[in-house]
C-alpha cells in the first residue's frame, strides 16, 4: 500500500498518469489526456434535461468513459469543484461513481458539465447524479482507487490550502483569476513561450502569455478563458520538473484578470490577436533553435509526457534532434579584462552552468574569449546568467558565436596558452544524468555553497581562506546534520564569483579538494 501510495503521489504532483506520464488536460475547459487520440467521437454532443441527470445528489455517476481512463482522471473532473471524498471504477463498464463532500459541490459540477461538455482524453463523457445518496466500497477490491484518492487529496490540500471547513470553499470562486503566475526554477534548460503554450494549453485554451526576468528568475503571466482551466493547471503543474531534476514550475494565481500585450514575439503573445507587430526587440533565442526545442524538447512532445526528459549521457551530449549543438554551443565572451583571464579561470566560472569543452582567449583581441560548452542548452543556460556579471573588475558580454567549433592550435604550434582543451576534465560538474548538480543551479550570489570539507578544517580556516581572495567574509555558517558542507556570503556577487574562481577545487589536505557554487540562501 505505502508503495503504490508513493507512487501515486510522486505521479500526480509531477503530472503522471499511473505513473505512465500522461497530463490531465483540456481542450474543452475539462481535463483530458494529451496522449491518447480521440476515436472519432469528438464532435459528438449529449442533449441533456433535468429529468436526465436525475435528483441531485452527492455521488455522480459518470458514463462513456474510455477504456484506457485511470482514477487520477476521473478524481481531476471533480477536483475544481470541492473535495473528492470517494471513487469506485467500473472499467469493464466504461463507467465510474465520483463521491462529493457536499451535495452544493456535486450540483456545481454537474451544471457546469451541463454548459460544457466534459471531456476525458478528448473523447466527450457524460456526467449525471447518481441514485446512491453515498459510496459503499469494498476497499479490499477498490485498493488502488482508494490508495489514488488518498495521494491526490494529499496533494491538493498542500496545493491550494483552504481556509474553513466547507467544501464549497475549495471550489473555483467567481473573483478567482483566470490568469497564471509561473516561476522556472533550477533553470538548467532553457524555457521557451512555445513550451510554456504546450504544457499549459492541454488544460484549456491559453489566451495569452508574457514572459520576463525577475530577480534573476525566468517567470511568465498565462491568461486562460476560464478560471476552471486556471485552478486544474496550478493543481497538475504546481511542483513540477519539466525535465529531469530541473526547470520546476512554481504557479500561483495572479492579482491581474487580464493580460495587455502588445506584441507577437517570442517573450509575448496574445493568441486571439495575430494581427499584432512583432516590436522592434532583438529575439533572446534564436528562432530556429526555439522552435526546434520547443518542438522536439517539450514534455509534451515526447512519449509518456510530464515524465522528465532523460538527460544527455557523458559520452559527447546528444545534440537536439534538428539542431546540431555544436552549431550554437559556442559563446562569444567580450569586455574581459585582458591582463587576468586565462583559459582556466572562464573553464571554472562557466562550468558552474555546463561541461566546458574548449576555451581559446583570442589572439588578436585579448579581452575576447570563445566558450565552447558540451551543448546549446548549456550554452543559453551560462549566457542567461552570466552576461552582465562583473569578472575580474569589468562587466563581461556574453553572447552566442557564429562559430561552430573551437579549433585547438595546430600541433607544434604556440599559442601562449591561450586555447585550452577541457573535454576530459574530471572537473564537469554534469557528467552524471540525474546527479545533485542539476538541482543546485543558480545565478551568481554573494552566497557560495561549500562541500567536501574535511572534518579538520574549521570556520576560521575557510573564512581566512576565503579573504584571501581579495575580498570580505559576511558570513558563514556550517549545515547542522553534515559540516562537510557550509554556506559563505561575501560581501557582493564580484567577490563571490571572484572566490569561486580561485577556490573551487582548492586541495584542502586529506584527499579533499573543495567544491564551490552559487547558492540561493543568505545567512
Amino acid at each position: 500500500m505505502d508503495g503504490i501510495l508513493t507512487d501515486v503521489a510522486v505521479g500526480i504532483k509531477r503530472g503522471s498518469d499511473e505513473l505512465s506520464g500522461t497530463i490531465l488536460s483540456s481542450p474543452n475547459s475539462t481535463m483530458s489526456s494529451v496522449v491518447v487520440t480521440a476515436n472519432g467521437n469528438d464532435s459528438k454532443k449529449f442533449k441533456v434535461d433535468d429529468k436526465m441527470l436525475g435528483t441531485p445528489s452527492r455521488v455522480l455517476h459518470i458514463r462513456k468513459l474510455p477504456t484506457e481512463v485511470m482514477e487520477t482522471e476521473v478524481i481531476a473532473l471533480g477536483l475544481p469543484f470541492g473535495k473528492v471524498t470517494n471513487i469506485l471504477m467500473l472499467k469493464g463498464k466504461n463507467q465510474a461513481f465520483l463521491e462529493m463532500a457536499s451535495e452544493e459541490a456535486a450540483i456545481t459540477m454537474v451544471n457546469y458539465y451541463t454548459a460544457v461538455t466534459p471531456h476525458v482524453r478528448n473523447q466527450p463523457i457524460y456526467i449525471q447524479y447518481s441514485n446512491h445518496k453515498e459510496l459503499k466500497t469494498d476497499n479490499a477490491l477498490n485498493q488502488r482507487a482508494q490508495a489514488v484518492l488518498q495521494a491526490v487529496t494529499a496533494v491538493q490540500t498542500a496545493s491550494t490550502p483552504l481556509t474553513g471547513n466547507t467544501a464549497s470553499e475549495s471550489a473555483v470562486t467567481p473573483t478567482q483569476s483566470p490568469v497564471l503566475r509561473v516561476i522556472i526554477d533550477n533553470m538548467y534548460y532553457p524555457v521557451t513561450l512555445d513550451v510554456l503554450y504546450q504544457i499549459f494549453s492541454k488544460f484549456g485554451p491559453v489566451l495569452k502569455i508574457i514572459t520576463f526576468t525577475k530577480n534573476n528568475q525566468f517567470q511568465a503571466l498565462l491568461q486562460y478563458s476560464d478560471p476552471v482551466n486556471a485552478q486544474q493547471a496550478k493543481l497538475a503543474l504546481d511542483g513540477q520538473n519539466i525535465y529531469n531534476a530541473c526547470c520546476t514550475l512554481r504557479i500561483d494565481f495572479s492579482k491581474l484578470v487580464n493580460l495587455n500585450v502588445k506584441y507577437n514575439n517570442d517573450k509575448s503573445r496574445d493568441y486571439t490577436r495575430p494581427d499584432l507587430p512583432s516590436g522592434d526587440g532583438q529575439p533572446a533565442m534564436d528562432p530556429a533553435i526555439a522552435a526546434a526545442f520547443a518542438k522536439e524538447n517539450s514534455l509534451l512532445a515526447v512519449p509518456g509526457s510530464l515524465s522528465p526528459l532523460a538527460m544527455p549521457g557523458a559520452a559527447g551530449r546528444v545534440a537536439m534532434s534538428g539542431v546540431a549543438s555544436a552549431n550554437h554551443s559556442v559563446l562569444l565572451v567580450s569586455n574581459l579584462n585582458d591582463e587576468m583571464v586565462t583559459p582556466q579561470s572562464l573553464f571554472t566560472l562557466f562550468g558552474v552552468y555546463g561541461d566546458v569543452q574548449r576555451v581559446k582567449i583570442l589572439y588578436n583581441k585579448k579581452d575576447s574569449a570563445l566558450v565552447q560548452m558540451a551543448d546549446v542548452n548549456q550554452a543559453q543556460l551560462a549566457m542567461s546568467h552570466l552576461n552582465g556579471q562583473k569578472m575580474y573588475g569589468k562587466i563581461i558580454r556574453v553572447t552566442l558565436s557564429k562559430h561552430q567549433t573551437v579549433q585547438l592550435p595546430r600541433e607544434g604550434l604556440d599559442d601562449q596558452g591561450l586555447t585550452k582543451d577541457f573535454t576530459n576534465s574530471p572537473l564537469h560538474r554534469f557528467k552524471k544524468p540525474g546527479s545533485k548538480n542539476f538541482q543546485n543551479i543558480f545565478p551568481p550570489s554573494a552566497t557560495l555553497h561549500l562541500s567536501n570539507i574535511p572534518p579538520s578544517i574549521t570556520e576560521e580556516v575557510l573564512k581566512t581562506l576565503f579573504v584571501k581572495t581579495g575580498g570580505k567574509v559576511r558570513g558563514f555558517k556550517f549545515f547542522q546534520r553534515d559540516h562537510k558542507m557550509a554556506l559563505l556570503q561575501m560581501c557582493s556577487v564580484e567577490e563571490a564569483i571572484q572566490a569561486l574562481i580561485d577556490l573551487h577545487n582548492y586541495d584542502l589536505g586529506e584527499n579533499h579538494h573543495l567544491r564551490v557554487s552559487f547558492s540561493k540562501s543568505t545567512i
